[in-house]
């Protein structure tokens, strides 16, 4: 039987939206299935996409007729042939105004990719989702690229695979996206990888239809899984649950390793809550690209699922943040709630508003800081009087102004010798709020060094600032 198991479209996906978890579809060619395997095209979900070039028999390249190839383009480029697969580019958006493929074709050589127009073995196909441009030859392409490979599946083995995504449902449990390589996957087996198994109970294809088999190269939802696949990980079917618990590899949790900040390094504490351990992967690697060296972003445990009464208990003990991205809170963490009013849920769909929460966070944690903006220099002429910390003297104003109340740094030579506070300003024995370049001027300085003539003041004033992350 020959079979392309699935294709990933690796790439800029049309619309707009970015696509945050894989996603599993179908289509019939002259009778021949192909299962095309969606990974998200922007630069944030490199993991996803990689795993999805791994798991894949041929890829596509989708690439932009308007923008042309971008950096997780290459990115995508790179997975493809570190997987080792073949591939093509769909040149989409071609019903767009401004659609110039050959551009695009130029651009691609310039990253490497050898396209059959320019004597190369990379076809091109230039399509539109909109009006349905070319995507009767890339479908052809694909079936011609699967004969060449002489892709073909063993019916009669154990039914094998790859967990493609997984993720928690309040109602129906633990889900698993799952690639079929080998054999036949039929509902009420029992499944197993190396972290979770459980009785299939329920068999979806991508239009959410029940199945009861699952061939080579068909991607499945399954629903039975006790605990949570992890991402990646190859399932097997068992003759009984007593032998996927036996073969099941008791793996010890990962237990997070909370960093110890660094001296005057603050620390800003997160619960991580997601839908899906794709969404997690993607979240945990962008907080790690924070700027930390002033404030520490500490993950205390990141988790997919609903918020739950052990996260908020964690919450008021640590002082940490709860984040949940796309996922709710269940019914005991929500009466918890209610009365645990300094306790607050911070819900979030879209990735980049859950990373302005942390950096507002960060930034709210550090004190402003204080810049130093020089405005004016007077050389000194006359001294006339001094008691205590406090002196009169008189001088011209070289560069810029001076101000009532503004900081006062005395130079001696190349050397600052000390600091004090300009208390008050006359132009001719009058007081005045500020002077400027060329003016003669007396002061009243107070600080902690005596000034001498022919010094320097430099009059600044310092501003503070919002730090931000």
């Amino acid at each position: 039987m020959n079979a392309i198991r699935n294709l990933p479209f690796t790439g800029e996906k049309p619309g707009g939206v970015i696509t945050q978890e894989i996603g599993l579809f179908e289509v019939e060619v002259e009778g021949s299935k192909i299962t095309f395997l969606d990974t998200p095209g922007h630069e944030i979900f490199s993991q996803m996409r990689e795993r999805g070039a791994k798991t894949a028999d041929i890829a596509i390249l989708v690439v932009s007729a308007i923008e042309g190839p971008k950096d997780q383009t290459k990115e995508a480029l790179e997975a493809i042939k570190k997987a080792q697969v073949p591939f093509l580019v769909a040149i989409t958006k071609m019903d767009l105004p401004g659609a110039n493929p050959q551009r695009v074709k130029q651009e691609l050589t310039k990253i490497g990719i050898n396209i059959e127009e320019f004597g190369g073995d990379v076809p091109v196909v230039e399509t539109s989702a909109k009006t349905g441009q070319g995507i009767k030859e890339l479908l052809e392409i694909l079936i011609l690229l699967a004969e060449m490979q002489n892709l073909k599946a063993d019916l009669t083995k154990k039914p094998k695979g790859i967990i493609v995504e997984s993720q928690f449902d309040s109602k129906k449990g633990f889900l698993a996206t799952c690639l079929v390589e080998e054999g036949v996957l039929k509902l009420g087996q029992i499944i197993g990888t190396q972290t979770a198994f459980g009785k299939i109970r329920r068999m979806e294809n991508w239009k959410k239809e029940p199945l009861q088999k699952a061939f080579p190269g068909q991607g499945v939802l399954v629903l039975g899984f006790e605990g949570q696949p992890g991402v990646g990980e190859i399932f097997e079917v068992f003759e009984s649950t007593e032998e996927a618990k036996e073969n099941l590899e008791k793996l010890e949790k990962r237990e997070r390793e909370i960093l110890i900040p660094k001296e005057g390094q603050k620390t800003f504490d997160i619960i991580l809550k997601a839908d899906c351990l794709g969404s997690l992967e993607a979240l945990e690697k962008l907080i790690e690209r924070l700027p930390q060296d002033k404030v520490l972003v500490r993950v205390l445990k990141s988790e997919v699922g609903l918020v739950s009464e052990d996260d908020i208990k964690l919450a008021k003990t640590s002082g940490g943040k709860i984040l949940a991205f796309k996922t709710g809170v269940d019914k005991v963490a929500k009466k918890i709630l209610e009365k645990e009013r300094q306790i607050k849920v911070y819900q979030f769909s879209v990735i980049y508003d859950l990373l302005e929460r942390i950096k507002k966070g960060m930034e709210k944690m550090l004190e402003p800081e204080i810049e130093r903006k020089e405005i004016g220099k007077l050389k000194v002429l006359v001294l006339f009087w001094r008691s205590g910390s406090r002196q009169i003297v008189g001088g011209k104003i070289i560069e810029g102004e001076v101000k009532k109340g503004v900081k006062i740094e005395i130079l001696r030579g190349d050397e600052m010798v000390g600091k004090g506070k300009l208390i008050n300003l006359q132009i001719n024995k009058r007081d005045v709020e500020k002077a400027k370049k060329g003016d003669e001027v007396g002061i009243l300085y107070e600080g902690d060094e005596r000034i001498k003539e022919e010094d320097i003041l430099v009059f600044v004033i310092e501003e503070k600032r919002k730090v931000e992350i």
